[in-house]
């Protein structure tokens, strides 16, 4: 596998991946297309080093802020429960005793909604824009592929009635055939289920599909099936730029090509269906 550059912001990271038409293509919600729940780390790492260091354990926050970063950017992309089943993990291994993972995620989703209530109440109000919360580039991209045709879809691990609502206010929901998010049943979803339901559906091989993602997770699912997992480094705070820490995971993931958004989808998307060389 070699590396090179398409363009300074366009990494193909497997230089032998798979050009062509794509029949299918899964997209993440959080930082792939919505910016809405951009510093949702910043409220759910802190949360849970509070929690930890309450066991009275006698490892430093350092080193507690250290295992839960670790742990949360490793179960991104998943369902938020799972982050809350190993916090109550990591409690009970210090000793204390857990609350159940479900409460632990409510406690946290009234803490992000304090965050990002002020970004909704706007995008309702209209006195924000839709194109002022997506990640840039982000309808250009989704017109280009539903222009050659492509069938789209969002998977997400926020809870799937969030998804709807926050893809909605970003007027995106028109361009997907299919919106999937996190069940209060944990067990009915995930990436991988979604991934090979449309495969078997469609009756396609996952050469077929090509996915976008910021997270570890989609980008695995998609290089287990065959398909092209586009990793989405975004910068989510400054919207330029890659973060490299997502783009060592998403590489370590299996990501065919890290772009930092989608400025360059004039660049991008006909690189991919084999338009250009």
């Amino acid at each position: 596998m070699t590396q090179t550059q398409l363009t300074p912001n366009i990494e193909i990271i497997n230089a032998n991946l798979r050009r062509g038409h794509f029949k299918h293509a899964v997209f993440d919600f959080d930082g792939t297309i919505s910016l809405i729940r951009e510093g949702w780390q910043d409220v759910m790492i802190p949360m849970m080093v509070e929690i930890l260091m309450a066991t009275g354990t006698d490892e430093s926050e350092q080193e507690i802020h250290d295992l839960v970063k670790l742990f949360v950017t490793d179960l991104t992309g998943k369902q938020t429960i799972y982050q809350m089943i190993r916090l109550a993990e990591e409690v009970e291994k210090r000793g204390g005793t857990p609350k159940e993972p479900v409460d632990y995620k409510w406690q946290y989703l009234d803490l992000l909604n304090e965050r990002i209530k002020d970004r909704l109440d706007a995008l309702k109000s209209g006195s924000s824009e839709p194109i002022d919360w997506v990640v840039p580039g982000s309808y250009d991209l989704l017109n280009a592929l539903k222009d050659r045709g492509t069938r789209l879809y969002l998977a997400s691990g926020t809870d799937e009635k969030f998804v709807f609502e926050e893809a909605e206010l970003l007027k995106t929901t028109e361009y997907f055939d299919g919106i999937y998010g996190a069940q209060d049943d944990y067990k009915k979803f995930s990436k991988k289920m979604v991934i090979e339901r449309i495969l078997r559906e469609n009756e396609v091989s996952g050469e077929e599909l090509i996915t976008f993602g910021d997270g570890y997770v989609e980008i695995e699912n998609t290089h287990d099936v065959g398909g092209v997992g586009i990793g989405v480094a975004t910068d989510e705070k400054n919207r330029v730029g890659v973060d490299d820490w997502k783009r060592s995971r998403l590489i370590k993931a299996g990501a065919d090509v890290i772009i930092p958004e989608y400025r360059e989808t004039a660049v991008l998307v006909p690189y991919l269906y084999g338009e250009t060389e």
